[in-house]
């Protein structure tokens, strides 16, 4: 609701100071746009967590961690850079420097991997590998700014990014709340479970104002930030999880894999568009950050998917992956696959109508 509330301010002050997205080639609007909507964004996740720091339940996410704490922080940093970009278009290493900065300062605070199940070192179900200290920072580190450059890289579409870290939140969230479940209520799951509750509350409060047509777009200071709290939950939930080597069964270790497997997923769509641009940019000569249009969700504008059609589309892509990992630890594994194959199977034909109803065109013109 604050996000929602602020939203309108933030578009009345994103005009005032010149932070306009002009159009250009790769771009799909065709006029300009205010954009810094990521201040609204965490101007929701701040109000959110000072009011879960006032109720006694939820004040145990703060009084026996300072993952909370490192998530404002870090991400009041990089709302700041993203802010600065939308006005001043930043260069692409000042961004870089920004997100270290902001990911060093969840290291800073202990926001970091520690261990992790492997399926190696041991007879049946593998072995728990612990980090150092400097092992599980450079881990985090590598994983923040993966996870901040592909939201960034994800947003060229209305409602692209902030429904993908609605999805990706809301599925965080269900898994924390497994872990809290399973506990017994220990203190560990409260923080990641809060961080993604947030961050999917302000998500959704900024949608109706950013889903086509947009009045204002979030901007890097609003990709970046999801990208950074995602990154948060996950290693919240996950990097800190101590699984039992003594565990045995099928079930076991795919509850034993799962923190990664939430993690794969919820990173799946971005990262493999961040790849796919990576690999067409060097091929061509170019840099690794230049821009073009033919990104993911290009392409299926491009096929004859409406501007809608194509982010709900990766929606859909994007909630089968997440909410997929998830189910492994609530349901049994063979349900969860049928279920799984058979929304990638729909994915899959809904992303190909385009393609089939204009083959069929061709062959009744032939």
């Amino acid at each position: 609701m604050l996000t929602f509330l602020l939203t309108g301010l933030v578009r009345l002050l994103a005009f005032r100071v010149g932070a306009v997205a002009h159009p250009r080639t790769r771009d799909v609007h065709a006029k300009p746009m205010p954009r810094m909507g990521g201040v609204a964004i965490y101007g929701g996740v701040l109000g959110g967590m000072l009011l879960a720091h006032q109720l006694p339940v939820l004040r145990r996410a703060f009084d026996f961690s300072l993952d909370p704490l490192a998530v404002l922080v870090g991400g009041g940093i990089i709302v700041l850079v993203g802010a600065l970009d939308d006005r001043f278009e930043l260069d692409s290493l000042t961004k870089f420097a920004g997100q270290v900065t902001a990911a060093g300062i969840l290291v800073l605070f202990g926001l970091q991997w520690t261990m992790f199940w492997v399926p190696w070192g041991g007879q049946d179900t593998g072995s728990t590998l612990v980090l150092d200290q400097n092992q599980g920072a450079l881990l985090t580190v590598l994983l923040a700014v993966t996870m901040v450059n592909a939201m960034n890289f994800v947003d060229g579409l209305d409602g692209l990014a902030a429904g993908i870290g609605l999805i990706a939140a809301t599925a965080t969230c269900a898994f924390s709340l497994g872990l809290l479940e399973k506990s017994g209520g220990d203190v560990v799951a409260y923080p990641p479970a809060l961080i993604a509750a947030t961050l999917a509350g302000a998500c959704l409060g900024f949608l109706p104002h950013n889903f086509h047509p947009s009045r204002l777009f979030m901007g890097d200071s609003g990709s970046m930030l999801i990208g950074l709290m995602l990154t948060a939950a996950s290693t919240s939930a996950s990097g800190k999880l101590n699984p039992d080597p003594g565990t045995t069964g099928a079930r076991d270790v795919l509850a034993l894999l799962s923190p990664l497997l939430v993690v794969a997923a919820v990173l799946f769509v971005p990262v493999l568009d961040l790849l796919m641009a990576v690999v067409r940019r060097t091929r061509r000569g170019e840099s690794p950050f230049a821009a073009d249009k033919m990104h993911l969700h290009h392409r299926l504008l491009e096929i004859g998917h409406s501007h809608r059609r194509a982010v709900l589309l990766i929606y859909l892509w994007a909630g089968v992956l997440a909410f997929g990992a998830v189910a492994l630890t609530l349901f049994e594994p063979v349900v969860v696959g049928w279920g799984v194959g058979l929304g990638l199977l729909l994915a899959l034909f809904v992303s190909a109508i385009p393609r089939i109803r204009d083959t069929r065109v061709r062959n009744s013109r032939n």
